[in-house]
């Protein structure tokens, strides 16, 4: 299977469970869910007339809507020419459960990586047992998808975007339904770092024991 690579680089984990964790991302090309405050809009659509070589997307790191189609192996091979250090490994997107992602999720453990998968949880989660998987769900956004109950249940960590208590009343109505939800890291995530949201964000936490991510990579100004 070959997915269509948006770019592939280098960082420290900014957010959530794994936030300061050396890690290498692989954000794939497109999305249909249409978040309003997202901040990688380049990788809504895989249009043919953006499709790149390969040597395009690998160690970049930039707002460019062009993509490559790579096989696991390829992906693989381009970490080590890459001379990567990070042994975790982030798939991310766009929304990367668009595609079948139990071949790459694989390969990676294989080869000894540490595998992250983040997404909306509106499509099926078809990754590796071993991966650890971030939904972060999108509730009510203009592609009109849902958040899967079984996208929920397969989650190791709910990472909730939040701006006003809305969203926490949003988020209590998915873990109504969520029969795991004791063995789940939560985390709140204050929407484009505003001080309204932060605050309610930590209030939350502190009352539920819950965790706040903040975004560190924003803050530090790195990718």
């Amino acid at each position: 299977m070959h997915y269509p690579v948006n770019e592939i680089f280098q960082t420290l984990q900014g957010e959530g469970y794994f936030t300061g964790v050396p890690a290498i991302f692989v954000r794939l090309q497109g999305c249909p869910v249409a978040c309003p405050w997202c901040d990688t809009r380049h990788t809504w659509t895989v249009s043919p007339e953006h499709r790149v070589e390969a040597s395009q997307v690998i160690d970049r790191s930039n707002e460019s809507a062009s993509w490559s189609r790579l096989s696991a192996a390829q992906i693989i091979q381009a970490l080590a020419d890459a001379g990567y250090t990070a042994r975790h490994v982030v798939i991310t997107g766009g929304e990367p459960c668009l595609y079948d992602l139990r071949e790459l999720s694989q390969a990676l453990i294989e080869a000894g990586y540490q595998v992250q998968l983040e997404t909306s949880g509106t499509h099926p989660i078809q990754i590796h047992e071993g991966a650890w998987v971030t939904v972060s769900p999108k509730i009510g956004m203009k592609g009109g998808f849902e958040v899967l109950g079984e996208a929920m249940e397969r989650a190791d960590e709910i990472k909730h975007p939040v701006a006003t208590e809305k969203h926490i009343e949003q988020l209590d109505g998915l873990l109504s339904h969520c029969k795991s939800k004791q063995d789940k890291v939560i985390c709140l995530q204050p929407i484009s770092q505003k001080k309204r949201a932060t605050v309610l964000a930590e209030k939350v936490c502190i009352e539920r024991n819950w965790r706040l991510s903040v975004q560190l990579h924003k803050y530090l100004g790195i990718d």
